[in-house]
């Protein structure tokens, strides 16, 4: 196996793997899209109680665009009469979150 330095001098030459449902997956993608992270930073973060703090780019700007046009597509199936559903929720809240966050930053500035 090979071994990989991380940015701290440690050694990351440990794998840990399990398995989520297509749901799941989708909803981590999304997170981590939106975090602007690496999907590796951004879980280890959350396991290990760390602040996942999102700082606007490029990157961010795009993930957040493309969430946007899945909500939007929602709100389409929504409005011609099917239900919400807790995924679109958590989406809507996960991006309400973070440009609720990236405005409180600008305006810190």
């Amino acid at each position: 196996m090979e071994k990989a330095l991380d940015k701290c001098g440690r050694w990351r030459n440990i794998t840990v793997g399990f398995r989520v449902s297509e749901e799941e997956s989708e909803l981590l993608n999304d997170k981590v899209s939106i975090s602007g992270l690496t999907k590796q930073d951004y879980i280890l973060r959350r396991l290990l109680g760390w602040e996942v703090k999102v700082y606007g780019n490029p990157k961010v700007y795009k993930a957040l665009k493309d969430q946007m046009g899945k909500i939007l597509e929602e709100l389409k199936r929504i409005e011609a009469g099917q239900l919400m559903d807790d995924d679109l929720i958590e989406l809507i809240r996960i991006v309400a979150e973070v440009l609720g966050d990236m405005k409180e930053e600008s305006e810190w500035r």
